[in-house]
C-alpha cells in the first residue's frame, strides 16, 4: 500500500511537471469568489482548462474534479464558448478558518494538479475592552492595556494610538503616534518622549483584519492623574502614650513621588486574625498618624501604602512588613474551668484533676507565663501559697475530703488576673433526657440536646478519640456552654475524620452537676481498615460454627452496620446472611456432608465495606455423636474378637474357671490307702469284682484345726494310740462288695452291709464336714452343713438330692445281726437313727469318733 502511494505521488508530480513545461499556466487556472469569506458563508469556484494550450489532452475528454484539503467535493462540468472545460463549484457552509482548494484534471487514470486557490474564514475583530494606562514615575513610561475580546481568526493588525489634544480630548493637536504591541500580548508602552504631562492626552486601540476594523472606547486622561506611586518606607511604630491601646506610626515616601500630595493607608495583622485589618485615608503632612484598639501584649505586623491625594491613579505596592509587639498589662476576666474528684484514702481525701481554658485573646494582655491552684484567694500584699503551679491547662492534685472550693488565677509579666472561684459540686442532678451527635465537616462535630426540665445555667461538653493508647486516650477535651438556653455545641478541638469520639455532655445547676448522658460520633466515616478474622469452632455433616473477634476501633472507621457471610462449595452458588454488628458467632446449616466450602466475612460501614481472607472447611461424613458410637462399637466388637482368640487358645484354662475340675475320690490315692491294722487283711482283687464298681473302704473324719490343737482320729479317751507313724485310727467298717469278704472278716452266716456300687460314667463322693464353709459365720440355733455330695463331674451342690444311681448296698437286704463287731452296738444306732438315715451311702459306714458330731442335724 505504502508502495503504490509513493508510485502515485512520483507519477502525479512527473506529470505536473511535464504540463508546466507545456505551460500550464496557459493550461488550467482556479478562481474564486473571494479568498477571505465570513466563517460559514458561502464560497464559490471554478477551474477552466484550456485542452488545446495542454500537452497530452488534446484528443483526449477532459475530466475535472475537486479537493477541499484532501476532502473530494463534487462540482459540475461544461465547455464555455471558447471550447474550455469549465468546473464550478459551490461550497455553501465554508466551515473551516483556512483550507486549500485544489482542482485536478484525470489522466491516465490518475489525478493530476492544475490549480490551487487558499481560502481563509473569520469574523470581524471585535471592539477591545477595558482599555487602562499606568504611569510609572521610575521611568516615566505609560502602559496601557486592554481586552481583545473574541479570537476572529484572521491576521489582525493591532494599535495602540495615542495624540495630545485640548480641553476633553475634542481636537487633537498632532497626528497620532502609533506604539504596537509584540505578537499575542495585549499591552503596549508609550516612552517618555511621547507623552504629554498635565494634559489631557486621547489614547485608544485600532484593531483591523480583512473583514474589517474595530476601535476601542477613547481614554482621555492626564498621564499623572494615572500615575503609580513608588511604596513609602516605614520608619517607625510604637506605643504612646504608655499603658493604653494606641500606637504612633511614622513613615517616609519616596523620592521619586515627593513632590507629589499623597493620601495613604496603613493595614496590620495579628496571629490569630483571619485578615488584615485596614485604616483608610490617612493624609498627613508630618508623615505621622496614630491608632488605637490593639491587643495588649500582641505582635502585631503593619504595612503602608500610598496615591495621589487626589484619587486619581494607582495605589502604590505595600511597603516592608513592620513587626511590633505591644506592651504587656495584667491578664483579666474568669477562666473556664471543669473539675473531676475522686475520693482516696478510705474517703478521708480526694484526688481533684482541675482542667480550665486560656483567657481569650483580649483578655490575656500579653504572653501568659502561668497559672497558680490555692485553697485560699491572695490577700493584699499577702505570701501566696500555690498547691499548683503550672503553665499547662490542668493541674492534678490533693485535698482533705472537706475542702470545697479552691482558687485559680493566671498572670504574666505585668501582673495576675482577679481569682476565679472553684466550687466542688455533687454530681447529682438531673440528667439530660436526649442527646445526638453528626458530622459539621472532617474536623468538627455537632453535639444536639434536649434540655433537662429543671432550669440548667450552663453545659459541659467533653469528648475524647476512643482509640488512642495509653495516656493518650484518657485525655479529654472540653468546653462550657454559658448560654443557659443552648441546645447544641460546635466541636473544633481535636476532631480528625475516620476516628471514634465518645461524647457526654453535663448539665450545669445552681448548686450541682447534672449526670452526664453519652453518645459516640465519627467526623466522617469509611470501609474499615480490616474484617475480621474467621475461626471454625466446630463442624458437622450438616453445619458449621463460626466465631470471630470484633473489629478493633482504631480499624473500624466508622459504625459496624453489620456483618455479612459468604460461603460456596465447588460448582454451587455463593449464599450469604446478614447478622447484627453486635454477633460474634454464626451457625452455617444446610451443609453437604464430604464437601469443601469456602467462607469470608464482610464488614460494612456507612461509608463501605471490607472482605476478610478466606477460610476453608470440609464436613465430615458423620457426626461427632455417630463417630463416637462406630468408635464404640468398634472397640466393643475388637474386646470381643479378643476374648474370643483367648478363650479359643486357653480353652482348658476358661473351661476351669466356670467349671473346675472337681477331684475323683475313687481315683484319688486316698482312696488306694489302706490303714495299718487293715494291711493283712485279704482284699477282693480288681478281677474278683464287679466290673465299674467302686467299693468305699473307710471314712475317717477329721475334726476343725481351729477348736483342736491336732486332728483327732476318733475318740482319743476310749481308744488307745496306735503304735507306729500313723495316729490311731477309729475303728471302721470295711464293707466289700457281695463279689468276696476280705481276709480276717466274720464268719459265714454273720449279716453285713452291701457296699455302694458305682456306675461306669460317674463316681459318687461324699464329704463330711464339721463346721461351716470358711467365710460364713456361724449363728445360734442355725446348724452347720451335715455333708455335701456330687459327681466328680458336677460343681458341688449346695443342697441335698436324691442318691446318685446306680448303687447297690446289700446292707439294706440283710437285718443287721447283733454281731456285728464290738462297736455294733448303742452307738451304731444313734448314729443312724438322725441324720444319716437320710444318705444311703453313709448308712453302711461306721464313723468312730462320733462324740464330736453332735452338731450335725438333718437339712
Amino acid at each position: 500500500m505504502a508502495v503504490h502511494g509513493k508510485s502515485e505521488m512520483l507519477l502525479g508530480y512527473s506529470t505536473l511537471f511535464l504540463l508546466l513545461l507545456a505551460g500550464a499556466r496557459a493550461c488550467g487556472w482556479v478562481t474564486v469568489n473571494s479568498s477571505t469569506v465570513l466563517l460559514g458563508s458561502t464560497v464559490m469556484a471554478s477551474c477552466t482548462i484550456q485542452s488545446n494550450r495542454c500537452q497530452s489532452l488534446e484528443d483526449e475528454e477532459i475530466q475535472i474534479t475537486w479537493r477541499l484539503d484532501s476532502q473530494a467535493v463534487p462540482g459540475s462540468q461544461h465547455k464555455n464558448v471558447d471550447g474550455a472545460d469549465v468546473s464550478n463549484l459551490t461550497i455553501p457552509h465554508f466551515n473551516r478558518t483556512r483550507a486549500k482548494l485544489w482542482c485536478y484534471v484525470v489522466w491516465n487514470s490518475t489525478p493530476q494538479r492544475v490549480g490551487m486557490a487558499e481560502i481563509r474564514a473569520g469574523y470581524p475583530p471585535s471592539k477591545p475592552d477595558n482599555l487602562t494606562c499606568m504611569m510609572n514615575l521610575t521611568d516615566n513610561s505609560l502602559t496601557c492595556c486592554w481586552d481583545p475580546g473574541l479570537d476572529g481568526h484572521l491576521p489582525t493588525k493591532v494599535v495602540l494610538m495615542s495624540s495630545r489634544s485640548r480641553g476633553q480630548c475634542e481636537v487633537s493637536q498632532e497626528a497620532p503616534q502609533n506604539c504596537t504591541p509584540q505578537a499575542g500580548q495585549n499591552y503596549c508602552t508609550i516612552s517618555r518622549k511621547f507623552l504629554q504631562l498635565y494634559q489631557k492626552m486621547d489614547i485608544w486601540v485600532s484593531v483591523q483584519n480583512a473583514l474589517g476594523t474595530a476601535e476601542s472606547e477613547h481614554l482621555c486622561i492626564d498621564p499623572t492623574d494615572v500615575a503609580k506611586l513608588d511604596p513609602p518606607v516605614l520608619k517607625s511604630v510604637q506605643s504612646v502614650p504608655f499603658q493604653t491601646n494606641c500606637v504612633s506610626v511614622a513613615w517616609e515616601v519616596a523620592h521619586t513621588s515627593s513632590h507629589i500630595e499623597q493620601q495613604c493607608e496603613l493595614r496590620y495583622w495579628t496571629p490569630g486574625d483571619p485578615g488584615w485589618t485596614l485604616v483608610p485615608d490617612i493624609v498627613s503632612p508630618n508623615l505621622k498618624t496614630q491608632h488605637c484598639g490593639f491587643l495588649f501584649g500582641a505582635e502585631y505586623h503593619f504595612q503602608m501604602r500610598c496615591r495621589r491625594v487626589t484619587g486619581m491613579g494607582y495605589w502604590s505596592e505595600w511597603s516592608q512588613r513592620w513587626n511590633f509587639t505591644t506592651h504587656e498589662k495584667a491578664p483579666v476576666g474568669k477562666l473556664d474551668i471543669w473539675w473531676k474528684t475522686t475520693p482516696v484514702d478510705s474517703g478521708k481525701r480526694a484526688e481533684v484533676q482541675l482542667l480550665w481554658k486560656a483567657p481569650k485573646r483580649n483578655e490575656t494582655n500579653g504572653r501568659i507565663l502561668g497559672y497558680w491552684v490555692s485553697l485560699n484567694p491572695r490577700r493584699r500584699n499577702g505570701a501566696l501559697t500555690a498547691i499548683c503551679n503550672t503553665t499547662d491547662m490542668q493541674c492534678n492534685f490533693s485535698v482533705p475530703a472537706g475542702v470545697r472550693r479552691v482558687y485559680l488565677s493566671a498572670y504574666n509579666s505585668a501582673g495576675e488576673s482577679a481569682t476565679t472561684e472553684v466550687l466542688f459540686l455533687e454530681q447529682k442532678g438531673q440528667p439530660l433526657a436526649r442527646i445526638h451527635a453528626s458530622p459539621c465537616d472532617e474536623h468538627s462535630l455537632w453535639v444536639q440536646w434536649e434540655a433537662p426540665k429543671a432550669a440548667a445555667t450552663g453545659y459541659i461538653v467533653e469528648w475524647h478519640q476512643t482509640s488512642l493508647p495509653g495516656p493518650a486516650g484518657r485525655s479529654v477535651s472540653w468546653q462550657l456552654q454559658r448560654n443557659r438556653s443552648a441546645t447544641k455545641a460546635l466541636l473544633r478541638e481535636n476532631i480528625e475524620p475516620f476516628q471514634r469520639y465518645n461524647i457526654s455532655v453535663y448539665p450545669l445547676y445552681a448548686d450541682t452537676v447534672g449526670l452526664p448522658l453519652h453518645t459516640a460520633a465519627y467526623s466522617k466515616e469509611k470501609a474499615p481498615s480490616c474484617a475480621p478474622k474467621l475461626h471454625l469452632m466446630s463442624v458437622s455433616k450438616s453445619h458449621a460454627e463460626l466465631h470471630w473477634d470484633p473489629i478493633p476501633v482504631a480499624m473500624q472507621n466508622g459504625f459496624i452496620t453489620n456483618y455479612t457471610i459468604f460461603w460456596a462449595s465447588t460448582g454451587r452458588d455463593e449464599l450469604r446472611a446478614v447478622v447484627n454488628s453486635s454477633f460474634t458467632a454464626f451457625t452455617i446449616r444446610g451443609l453437604v456432608p464430604l464437601t469443601m466450602y469456602k467462607v469470608h466475612i464482610m464488614a460494612s460501614t456507612a461509608a463501605g465495606s471490607t472482605n476478610s481472607t478466606t477460610l476453608s472447611l470440609v464436613t465430615p461424613a458423620l457426626n461427632e455423636t455417630e463417630t463416637q458410637y462406630l468408635l464404640l462399637s468398634l472397640g466393643l466388637l475388637c474386646v470381643l474378637l479378643i476374648v474370643f482368640i483367648v478363650c479359643f487358645l486357653k480353652n482348658r484354662r476358661v473351661k476351669n474357671q466356670f467349671w473346675p475340675s472337681v477331684p475323683d475320690p475313687a481315683n484319688s490315692s486316698l482312696g488306694k490307702w489302706v490303714p495299718a491294722d487293715l494291711q493283712q487283711e485279704t482284699l477282693p482283687t480288681a478281677s474278683a469284682r464287679e466290673p465299674g464298681l467302686v467299693t468305699i473302704s473307710d471314712i475317717t473324719v477329721l475334726e476343725k484345726a481351729a477348736e483342736k490343737k491336732a486332728p483327732l482320729w476318733g475318740k482319743t479317751d476310749s481308744l488307745p494310740a496306735a503304735a507306729g507313724p500313723f495316729p490311731a485310727l477309729p475303728k471302721s467298717y470295711i464293707l466289700p462288695s457281695s463279689s468276696g469278704l476280705p481276709s480276717g472278716s466274720t464268719a459265714l452266716g454273720e449279716a453285713r452291709p452291701g457296699s455302694y456300687v458305682n456306675g461306669a460314667g460317674t463316681v459318687q463322693y461324699a464329704k463330711v464336714v464339721a463346721d461351716g464353709y470358711r467365710g460364713q459365720q456361724q449363728q445360734q440355733h442355725v446348724p452347720s452343713p451335715l455333708y455335701i455330695r456330687s459327681d466328680s463331674t458336677q460343681p458341688l451342690l449346695s443342697e441335698p438330692s436324691p442318691s446318685p444311681k446306680p448303687y447297690e448296698n446289700m446292707w439294706f437286704h440283710g437285718a443287721p445281726q447283733a454281731g456285728l463287731g464290738s462297736h455294733s452296738s448303742q452307738e451304731d444306732g444313734d448314729f443312724l437313727e438322725e441324720p444319716l438315715i437320710d444318705f444311703p451311702l453313709l448308712q453302711g459306714l461306721k464313723i468312730g469318733g462320733t462324740e464330736g458330731l453332735q452338731d450335725f442335724q438333718r437339712f
